[in-house]
């Protein structure tokens, strides 16, 4: 009797066109020490591209709040080594989170730059994407730095609009997918 290897929900074996082999899977709380310890792995471009300030590390808070969303309005997905949440190196993480009151959510990726330019961005977009779809959202979207390139095609690519920031901030473009239509 053949049994199926299915995996949990939101779990899906990546593997890189280097060969490398991830895991993309929902963050548990046992990631924390290890997203801590990764940190250093994302560049200073990726990380002031996501915080819009240089940041040397990941604070306890910042780790607990990532490691512990809210299942109703968040998702925060890793791509880690195959190995056990706490043991696996963490390489990536993407989070979309429902802003209250709206039907709206924001997104955040991160990519070390040992993974950049490997289709692990588009994998882990997709899977926002799906998401924010399978909660009935109007809108998925994304502050970018300007300069950023690499994430405006991706976001591009995958059928996000360029709008102006809504606060005018310098060196910030909004990148909105409507997914009403």
């Amino acid at each position: 009797m053949a049994t199926r290897n299915r995996m949990p929900p939101w779990h899906e074996n990546f593997k890189a066109p280097s060969g490398r082999e991830l895991l993309i899977r929902p963050i548990r709380p046992e990631d924390g020490p290890p997203l801590q310890g990764a940190f250093a792995l994302f560049g200073p471009e990726e990380v002031r591209d996501k915080f819009l300030q240089s940041v040397e590390s990941l604070s306890d808070e910042t780790a607990q709040r990532l490691t512990h969303p809210n299942p109703k309005t968040e998702i925060a997905l890793v791509a880690a080594e195959p190995l056990p949440p706490g043991e696996a190196v963490v390489g990536a993480v993407a989070r979309a989170s429902i802003i209250s009151g709206t039907r709206d959510a924001e997104y955040a990726i991160l990519v070390s730059r040992f993974l950049a330019g490997q289709g692990l961005g588009r994998q882990l977009m997709r899977k926002l994407v799906k998401w924010a779809r399978g909660k009935y959202l109007d809108r998925l979207y994304g502050d970018i730095a300007q300069d950023n390139e690499p994430m405006l095609q991706l976001a591009a690519s995958l059928g996000f609009k360029q709008v102006p920031h809504p606060t005018g901030a310098p060196g910030l473009v909004r990148m909105v997918l409507e997914l009403a239509t």
